[in-house]
């Protein structure tokens, strides 16, 4: 029974309620206080990683992070429930880095501060080293970057900046590797088509690509 699967952190189901008032800690049953602490031990450095990434900022990502695992603590009883436990934790996470984003952003800034591009022109290196070693507007990069869809920058991100493999990345996300290895297809394809190059993705190989719906999944 799934009760609250990820979209993109603009509109995610199932976020917690403000509402709600959460079961403390000291009333969990022994399983779920495990059960949320190895959660907690296993995601969080791949999660603080993440958001350095995204805030540019030890201190930022640690009160993001910190924020993500509050809310998580106080729905645990309700995910244990959930089929995409790690989806659903992981809307929680760029739901609270959207918000530390807007927190840091100064009033004449209209977008948040770019990404690092190193993981992006390590994606693209590894998709096609003797093409791109040419690209070096950065400007140009960061604006076709910025038109990935969000789900394809998140496993572009995990993949190349963190250095997961697909299975990880998936893992993470709390999708199938198949989807991850997708997404990483689509990214290196739209990158190609709006640098006015073209590229084949081998993360994609194994997996067919599905078709794209206005170079968008969603975001």
């Amino acid at each position: 029974m799934s009760d609250g699967g990820p979209e993109e952190s603009g509109g995610a189901v199932g976020l917690p309620s403000r509402r709600r008032r959460p079961t403390p800690m000291s009333q969990w049953d022994p399983t779920a206080r495990l059960s949320y602490w190895a959660f907690h031990s296993n995601r969080r450095p791949a999660y603080m990683r993440f958001a350095y990434l995204q805030l540019g900022s030890d201190a930022a990502a640690e009160q993001a992070v910190d924020a993500t695992f509050d809310s998580i603590m106080g729905e645990w009883l309700r995910m244990l429930h959930m089929d995409r436990l790690d989806a659903y934790a992981w809307t929680v996470l760029k739901h609270c880095l959207v918000d530390r984003r807007q927190r840091l952003r100064h009033p004449w800034q209209r977008q948040p501060r770019p990404m690092d591009i190193s993981a992006f022109e390590a994606a693209l290196k590894d998709a096609h080293a003797d093409r791109y070693e040419v690209l070096t507007d950065t400007i140009r990069f960061y604006s076709a970057v910025s038109r990935l869809a969000e789900r394809q920058r998140d496993a572009v991100l995990l993949r190349y900046g963190l250095q997961c493999s697909p299975g990880e990345a998936a893992a993470v996300m709390g999708v199938d590797e198949a989807t991850v290895r997708s997404y990483l297809g689509q990214a290196h394809r739209r990158l190609a088509r709006l640098l006015d190059t073209s590229v084949g993705s081998p993360e994609s190989a194994e997996s067919p690509e599905p078709p794209e719906a206005d170079g968008s999944d969603g975001s």
